[in-house]
């Protein structure tokens, strides 16, 4: 059927799910458009081992491999021609092998039960969330005589088309492209929310069996793929079966010469012995199947000028670069960029403008320089430098890790530190709004992305609380009107006044998040005391491991800092953030948001002379289970006005776990390290006890 009958279709199972709750399926269609995030993968074993396939790069290990099998089989004696059709008793399949990632299916009674990845071999990640979603995975088998417990085997991959409107918008944002399908199918898999896995399209192929309650089920390879295709999996359609090497050998060219036109990225072509039961007589070694060879396709690469490198500004800030070449053709296509990682794998290879350049395709899909042939190199070539400033805003960068600035090769990342570069607006101003940052209620992705396509001004943090003087454009824009319009401009009018803390957790300074600008709140009363601190007010627990001579450099004493307060920043990032906060770009950020009301005041500002002496203070604690009494927002900014830390997460650092009910794993751990733990009762008691002393 069409899409869109398809789309209407599955909207109207939706509605009826909606109104009958008692009869939703975790298998239903209504799985595949996604549902809420999962918190973690949970890793289950194998029924039957997953085990790898030996690769070769060249026809004579599978000539060597096809005798093999024959001898393995009595199917000639040592002096017989061995590649002849006359063993026509041993039949090969030969299919692609599929740039994906493995996954076993497990099915009980024609139900989906379980998808998991290949892990090791003998356990994998249980991604049932993400397989859901594959609408080539069936939920419920349909077809005759479905066994009681079938495990389908196969590959999930990332249509080519979906592959590349994903990095075509990685790299629009600057971001460094995925090297290849089989890192974007990866990465999605294991991403924790279903619907945007729904979103980029997986498919599946299937191309083997697990656990098999019906031993009749089928006799080989091609007669499983034949049967469970009955079920409605896609098993493939360029498998063919051979008698002979010169049949794998035919095979092997033939799908060398469709590969570049498939929907998914292919490096190789899998050949394995048809028949199970001679699969069995052939058995394993410790790691693959006797039986299973993968032939691997050699990389093409070619060589081409390189003509000049742009600097690309991603979403985050990362600084990519990207070289413009003369056009080549590579493995079927025309190429004219490819990307060059970092600048530390520049200097490595020591790139010049006007070099000749050795360009491959990794994965057979993203063009890569790969080397330089430096005895062609013109003397007019001028060597590639990174950027000393954001090439969008002008800002300072930072050099990650920070050994790099002393030895360049090692870079692997350089990024701008201005929140409000124009690069990163657009993600920097869904991040301010949100919940934890400005909560701003209203003023989401789509409503910033329908905002910024009119001519009303959203390109800085301050535009957000200049928005009331477009009220009347906002009302006429599509799915606004006057009640959202009102319930909007009242949240940001309510934003100005959540205090220092959000502020600087909201504008994504690289280095501060929520419990560092918490932390930062308590020492410093507001914006203005926080641009007066010193460098090392900012890191006192790292100064006071420093040696006596580098304490003396940046505090003027070679004394330890009497000091017990903590910043979350340390020696590798205080500086960067310090950084930061002199820079013009900081300075006009914070004038800009005092103009329009911000409050830049602390809110969190802890008086260290005025403290309760609570036993909360200057002690790491961690929430667990269900607390009657408070949410675990207010408890957690209950205990940090006490003078507490509260992490998500017990460690040997942790001081104290405060345990609700159906407390799980962070109360087992707590126990084993022997950590003090507290109930909601002597929470309580102990909360009154200071609110009486403070009376």
């Amino acid at each position: 059927m069409s899409d869109s009958e398809f789309d209407h279709l599955l909207k109207e199972l939706q509605d009826l799910e909606s109104e009958h709750p008692e009869f939703q399926d975790p298998n239903s269609p209504t799985a595949r458009v996604g549902g809420d995030p999962i918190k973690g993968f949970k890793t289950l074993p194998h029924s039957i081992p997953m085990l790898s396939i030996d690769n070769t790069y060249n026809e004579d290990e599978v000539r060597q491999w096809v005798a093999r099998m024959s001898k393995g089989l009595g199917s000639a004696s040592a002096d017989q021609e061995l590649f002849s059709g006359d063993q026509s008793d041993i039949a090969y399949t030969c299919e692609p092998k599929i740039d994906g990632v493995a996954l076993s299916i497990r099915y009980e009674n024609g139900a989906f039960v379980r998808a998991l990845t290949r892990g090791d071999g003998t356990q994998g990640d249980d991604v049932s969330h993400a397989a859901r979603t594959i609408r080539s995975i069936p939920l419920i088998l349909h077809g005759p005589e479905i066994p009681d417990v079938i495990e389908v085997r196969g590959e999930v991959y990332i249509p080519l088309p979906e592959f590349q409107r994903i990095n075509r918008e990685r790299e629009e944002s600057g971001d460094e492209p995925f090297m290849n399908p089989r890192n974007a199918c990866s990465g999605t898999l294991k991403s924790l929310d279903p619907t945007m896995i729904a979103g980029r399209k997986l498919g599946f192929i299937a191309h083997g069996r697990g656990e098999l309650s019906d031993e009749s089920f089928a006799s080989g390879h091609q007669a499983f793929c034949e049967r469970v295709s009955q079920f409605g999996f896609d098993v493939g359609a360029h498998r063919t079966v051979e008698l002979d090497f010169e049949g794998v050998a035919r095979a092997i060219e033939r799908i060398d010469q469709i590969r570049h036109d498939l929907v998914y990225a292919t490096d190789g072509v899998v050949v394995r012995v048809d028949n199970y039961a001679q699969q069995e007589q052939l058995g394993f070694t410790s790691k693959s199947p006797r039986w299973c060879i993968a032939y691997k396709f050699p990389a093409e690469r070619k060589k081409t000028k390189l003509l000049r490198v742009e600097h690309q500004v991603g979403k985050t800030g990362k600084i990519t670069p990207r070289a413009t070449l003369e056009p080549v053709l590579l493995a079927g296509t025309m190429v004219s960029h490819a990307t060059l990682h970092n600048y530390g794998m520049i200097r490595t290879r020591d790139l010049h403008t006007g070099d000749l350049v050795e360009v491959e395709k990794a994965g057979e899909i993203i063009p890569q320089v790969v080397g330089v042939v430096l005895n062609k190199r013109p003397k007019s070539a001028e060597p590639v430098l990174p950027p000393d400033h954001c090439p969008a805003c002008d800002a300072p960068l930072e050099i990650e890790p920070p050994e790099a600035i002393q030895n360049p090769k090692l870079e692997t990342t350089r990024r701008c530190m201005n929140p409000e570069c124009p690069a990163q607006i657009r993600e920097k101003l869904v991040w301010f709004a949100g919940r934890k940052q400005m909560d701003i209620e209203g003023l989401g992705e789509s409503t910033i992305d329908l905002i910024r396509s009119t001519d009303i001004p959203l390109e800085h943090f301050a535009d957000i609380f200049n928005l009331h003087h477009h009220k009347e454009q906002l009302v006429e824009l599509e799915r606004m009107g006057e009640k959202k319009v009102e319930n909007l401009l009242n949240g940001i009018e309510a934003a100005k006044e959540q205090g220092m803390a959000r502020v600087l957790a909201g504008m994504g300074i690289r280095h501060i998040g929520t419990t560092t600008a918490k932390l930062l709140a308590r020492q410093f009363k507001d914006i203005d005391s926080l641009l007066e601190a010193e460098l090392w007010m900012l890191m006192p627990t790292a100064v006071n491991t420093m040696s006596q001579a580098k304490r003396e450099s940046l505090t003027g004493s070679t004394a330890k800092l009497d000091t017990t307060y903590e910043t979350g920043l340390g020696a590798d990032t205080a500086p960067a953030v310090y950084e930061y906060l002199h820079s013009q770009a900081a300075s006009d950020a914070f004038d800009r948001l005092r103009s329009v009301g911000v409050d830049l005041s602390s809110k969190d500002y802890m008086d260290t002379e005025s403290i309760v002496d609570s036993p909360f203070n200057g002690k790491t604690v961690v929430l667990t289970g269900a607390l009657e009494s408070f949410t675990r927002t207010e408890l957690s900014e209950r205990l940090e006005s006490l003078g507490a830390k509260v992490t998500g997460s017990v460690s040997k650092s942790t001081d104290l776990l405060i345990a609700g009910e159906k407390a799980g794993s962070k109360l087992t751990k707590a126990q084993s390290l022997g950590i003090e733990i507290w109930d909601e009762t002597k929470l309580h008691e102990t909360l009154d006890t200071i609110n009486e002393s403070v009376t």
